[in-house]
């Protein structure tokens, strides 16, 4: 995919566009030193990674406020704020990783909170919206989301085959309303979105 299908699949404006071209320089740059994307997928930065992480977008709650975990290189959270998304808080444990992050807030002015930190170490707050991806069964990451749920917060997670068996296992210990949503990047790719997410007593 070129940065041109990119926004034609989107709509994002060319100012935009032109932010996530400079994300893309930034990604490959760092990518020599540091292992942020794998490489099977640093050919296909705008579908694999972008058009990934920007997919999400429709479905956020509405209103600024987005906690991402396990952010990585910014997929999706660090894409989710180049499209305009406010408030947004990204949680990464590795240091090197926060460092690239640290610099595209930087390069591409987002005005992102960059938690160098683990989940669990974090003091945590009521999220509008909580994403992730790749990082963990639902159940894992319900239990490592719970301190930051309210009866308001959406949930996004990107999804595999697997998605069936993590919510029926996941549903053992919570109550949810889920929507699966087809994936634009891969056929068996999910979006998951949960509301109403609550433990059981």
């Amino acid at each position: 995919m070129t940065p041109e299908e990119f926004g034609a699949a989107t709509g994002v404006s060319r100012e935009t566009l032109d932010r996530l071209r400079l994300y893309a320089s930034l990604l490959a740059r760092w990518q020599r030193a540091v292992n942020l994307i794998g490489k099977s997928t640093a050919a296909d930065i705008w579908e694999r990674h972008f058009l990934d992480s920007a997919q999400l977008y429709p479905y956020l709650a509405e209103g600024p406020g987005l906690v991402d975990f396990g952010s990585g290189a910014g997929f999706p959270g660090a894409v989710l704020a180049t499209l305009g998304v406010k408030d947004v808080h990204l949680v990464e444990s590795d240091s090197r990783k926060c460092a690239f992050l640290r610099e595209l807030d930087r390069q591409l002015g987002l005005g992102m909170t960059i938690h160098e930190s683990r989940i669990d170490h974090l003091t945590p707050w009521k999220a509008r919206s909580l994403t992730a991806r790749a990082l963990a069964p639902l159940s894992q990451l319900l239990d490592m989301a719970e301190e930051f749920l309210s009866p308001d917060t959406v949930c996004l997670f990107l999804k595999g085959e697997s998605v069936d068996r993590e919510l029926t296992e996941a549903e053992k210990g919570w109550n949810m309303t889920a929507s699966r949503l087809p994936s634009r990047t891969s056929p068996t790719g999910v979006i998951l979105r949960l509301t109403r997410v609550e433990r059981k007593k």
